[in-house]
């Protein structure tokens, strides 16, 4: 990762691209789906249950929503981070509690308002599997923000 005078920013982006891939990823490995019918369901949430049918462009509007969330998901973490709400030195205990943070709103806030109007439906697998991608994800963005935000903040 190059550097950059922006660490906060530069945390940001890298930790909220390579998060958000990442999680495509994991839910592609987690549902059988290819990541491309993942990014389709990611689009609909604003497009609703018609996104599936749609063709590449459904599929890049996933892409988008995707990192986008996934972004503003870092930004926060870095946030927190440089307003001492969490420390540097503990990136991999905050990382991975704020995965967990991050599953419960994706999962019982942010998907049944969407307009798929889905409640999550787990089974004991599932549960763990969608929890562990999520505590991965916020593990990945506590790192980034670790290596990309100054020492001088540790």
């Amino acid at each position: 990762m190059p550097s950059t005078r922006h660490p906060a920013l530069a945390a940001t982006l890298w930790g909220g691209l390579i998060a958000g891939t990442v999680d495509i990823g994991a839910a592609s490995l987690i549902s059988g789906y290819s990541p491309i019918v993942i990014l389709k369901y990611v689009a609909g949430g604003l497009l609703g249950k018609t996104s599936l049918a749609g063709g590449p462009a459904n599929a890049a509007l996933g892409l988008l929503l995707q990192w986008g969330m996934s972004i503003v998901i870092a930004a926060i973490f870095v946030l927190a981070l440089r307003k001492r709400v969490t420390s540097p030195r503990t990136w991999t205990a905050w990382g991975i509690a704020y995965g967990a943070a991050v599953f419960a709103v994706m999962n019982y806030v942010v998907v049944p308002l969407s307009a798929l109007n889905s409640t999550p439906h787990f089974s004991v697998f599932s549960f763990i599997a969608n929890l562990a991608a999520m505590l991965l994800f916020g593990w990945i963005i506590g790192f980034v923000a670790r290596i990309k935000l100054p020492v001088a903040q540790a």
